[in-house]
């Protein structure tokens, strides 16, 4: 399957085929789960996929419509709830999540000229993703072999990706690098976007390496795969994915080796692999990018000068919004109206780039509820399970919380993603526990 979407990656220049494929792929998930009532997981496989796909899709510019893959999740979870006769436990903090979401509805502000149904949507269709998400996987036993194979097919249209970047991008030699997010290097496409999605696939690479379970036949291809997921992040110079995925993959390391015995000389062997190669790969990008991804990591424009601003602009939107939420501070100053406070007060013209800061801004001290429910259940949750459980559980919560501080919710990846944070991971003599219920 991974060779068969390598070349899927080349078909999918034609926009015609990827639409096409994007449409099937929805039409024929609907239709699994609802015919095999989810008794295999069914909706977690496909959502899977079309989470690693929507990069791709969006890249190859072949969707009905923009949004496509964050309803399409949304609608095979819903449908999975709604179909599957297995029992569950129902979250109600994630009930009240979604309710609290939808009060901000009431107080949108925006000009007459502009569209309260797109605003709305695109602004809450990645939270209530998030809430139906959280919802489906609370608490829901899945074995290691789910949870691996679904990293899998979330892999599989991320390999079709590398594979179009490989197409759409000229010579590494031909390409002008700065001290800013490169759009050539990402294939025309939003830098931010495909560093995120490049850095999911190098997490779910290095946990397959780890468990010693194969992607391709063959364990050098794996490796790789591995390696070129990260060249490719990193000449994109959009710093938050790969960041993240570090992050994400150090802290699975850290769990995993808890879990193992001989921890000490598992610390020194696993540690010491990932800093040798991670330096190597850095050093030998940063040198065929004439020295500018190192400007870029330590924040210096392409003359070697250090910027005044780490964030590339982002801190002032989160400042903006904090003003915001100062100026209206119970209910906020509604759903979708923080681009146009900021053009009316600021003159900035920019959506926002943090979920936290736009939840707070626009929906006030509900939008500070709503945040401390997302980050106080999982982590409670989470302290309860083995350190292998915490391995997955954690890695998939910072995904979360970095990625929608970086890029907010433009995706459905940190949306669905949080959702595994509630699951519970059962391992060998558990596994029949998931099947029995």
């Amino acid at each position: 399957m991974a060779v068969t979407h390598l070349v899927l990656g080349v078909l999918v220049l034609s926009g015609l085929i990827v639409k096409a494929y994007s449409i099937l792929i929805v039409f024929f998930g609907v239709l699994y789960i609802i015919r095999n009532k989810n008794e295999n997981n069914e909706a977690i496989y496909w959502s899977a996929y079309l989470v690693g796909a929507e990069v791709l899709f969006r890249m190859a510019g072949g969707m009905i419509f923009y949004e496509l893959p964050k309803y399409a999740v949304l609608l095979f979870l819903f449908v999975g709830l709604v179909v599957e006769k297995r029992s569950h436990s129902i979250s109600l903090s994630y009930f009240i999540y979604i309710l609290l979401l939808l009060i901000g509805i009431a107080f949108v502000d925006i000009p007459f000229s502009e569209s309260i149904r797109k605003a709305v949507a695109f602004n809450l269709s990645g939270p209530i993703l998030l809430g139906v998400s959280a919802i489906y996987f609370y608490r829901r036993p899945l074995t290691l072999s789910t949870m691996m194979d679904m990293l899998f097919y979330m892999l599989l249209p991320i390999i079709s990706t590398m594979a179009l970047l490989y197409f759409k991008t000229p010579d590494i030699s031909e390409i002008s690098f700065g001290g800013d997010a490169n759009f050539a290097a990402s294939g025309g496409y939003g830098p931010n976007q495909m560093a995120t999605i490049l850095g999911l696939g190098v997490f779910v690479v290095a946990v397959h390496l780890f468990l010693k379970q194969r992607i391709f036949a063959l364990f050098s291809m794996d490796m790789f795969l591995f390696f070129y997921l990260i060249f490719r992040g990193l000449i994109t110079f959009s710093r938050g994915g790969m960041i993240t995925a570090f992050l994400a993959v150090s802290l699975f390391t850290y769990y995993y080796i808890l879990s193992r015995e001989n921890k000490i000389l598992n610390l020194a062997k696993y540690s010491g692999l990932l800093a040798l190669f991670g330096l190597v790969l850095f050093m030998y990008t940063s040198n065929v990018t004439d020295g500018m991804l190192e400007n870029r990591y330590a924040n210096k424009n392409a003359a070697g000068n250090t910027k005044s601003d780490i964030t590339t602009g982002r801190a002032t939107l989160f400042m903006s919004e904090m003003g915001a939420f100062l100026d209206h501070p119970f209910f906020g100053i509604g759903v979708g109206s923080g681009k146009f406070y900021r053009i009316e007060e600021l003159d900035i013209r920019a959506a926002s780039h943090n979920e936290m800061g736009r939840l707070i801004s626009e929906h006030g001290l509900i939008g500070v509820l709503a945040l401390f429910i997302l980050i106080v259940v999982p982590i409670r949750h989470m302290r309860k399970q083995p350190y292998l459980a915490r391995a997955f559980l954690g890695s998939f919560l910072i995904f979360w919380f970095l990625t929608i501080n970086h890029s907010a919710m433009r995706i459905a990846f940190p949306g669905f993603i949080y959702g595994l944070s509630v699951a519970i991971i059962v391992f060998k003599d558990n596994e029949e526990e998931e099947n029995e219920l």
